[in-house]
């Protein structure tokens, strides 16, 4: 019981501790010192593949395609219906979905899921929301799905994926507690860190730099507007990772869209009345 309380204690204190010490470093250089913590902000800390991951992704049809000189790991499970491609969110990979496609299976849908940027056996050291949409881009010239089920920050990449190549074949976009505001998600992450002001500010700059856009400029709620695709939005108001609030942005957003709540499922959401609520959706 001590160990675990003093490893619960731990992993909070750690990230304060980073966050003090690239605060030290901001008063030598803001930007050396905002360029260490967007990196730290971009890196994953889990998220690769275990015995167990590989276990159920060797039942699949294994490709690798490329982005750039990017791998980009495919997982293919054949079915005679539609095509439907799987989209994991941060720190997780393909396997998160075995629960669901064991389901779609069953039901003879044709299924691709494919690992992020950084992420199980994919390439990258480094993980964004626009870097995935181009990994997604990649996966869809090659299988055309008509549905897309992306969790958490999977779900946002599929929205910038769709908003920017507006691909023909998808029919419907399915987001699992995902988030809306990259704003926001920085805003929790500079907090966590506890950085200062001219982190904070300086951060919005390299964003800029590297980017070409502001961090208000991130939007899910404001790019699906722009997608013609329907859309189903299961988000659980006890969220504790991404605010229930986000999903009902984004819901207001699309005036194709159709919001289901839950309660008790956390961010996860890996449960079998989200499957059949899925089911439905994709068979109406």
């Amino acid at each position: 019981m001590a160990n675990k309380q003093l490893k619960k204690a731990m992993k909070k204190l750690i990230p304060k501790i980073v966050g003090s010490y690239l605060n030290v470093l901001s008063y030598v250089s803001a930007d050396y010192a905002a360029n260490k913590a967007l990196h730290l902000f971009s890196t994953p800390r889990k998220g690769l593949l275990k015995d167990k991951h590989h276990k159920f992704l060797n039942t699949a049809i294994q490709e690798v395609l490329y982005y750039d000189d990017l791998p980009v790991m495919t997982y293919h499970w054949k079915g005679k219906k539609q095509t439907i491609l799987l989209v994991h969110g941060w720190e997780s990979n393909a396997a998160r979905w075995k629960k669901k496609i064991k389901h779609f299976l069953k039901n003879d849908f044709n299924i691709i899921a494919l690992d992020a940027p950084a992420h199980g056996a994919s390439g990258s050291k480094v993980f964004n929301a626009l870097l995935y949409s181009e990994f997604i881009n990649i996966v869809v010239k090659k299988h055309n799905p008509s549905i897309i089920i992306g969790h958490s920050v999977g779900g946002m990449s599929s929205v910038f994926f769709q908003q920017k190549y507006q691909h023909k074949s998808i029919e419907k976009i399915i987001l699992l507690g995902s988030p809306s505001e990259f704003k926001d998600i920085l805003k929790r992450y500079i907090e966590m860190l506890g950085y200062n002001k001219k982190i904070e500010n300086q951060l919005n700059t390299v964003i800029f730099d590297q980017f070409g856009a502001h961090p208000e400029d991130f939007s899910t709620a404001n790019f699906i507007k722009e997608i013609s695709s329907k859309s189903l939005i299961i988000h659980d108001t006890k969220d504790a990772i991404i605010p229930y609030s986000d999903a009902e942005l984004i819901s207001k957003s699309h005036q194709y869209s159709y919001l289901i709540s839950t309660t008790g499922l956390g961010h996860s959401l890996n449960d079998h009345s989200v499957t059949k609520s899925i089911l439905d959706f994709i068979n109406s």
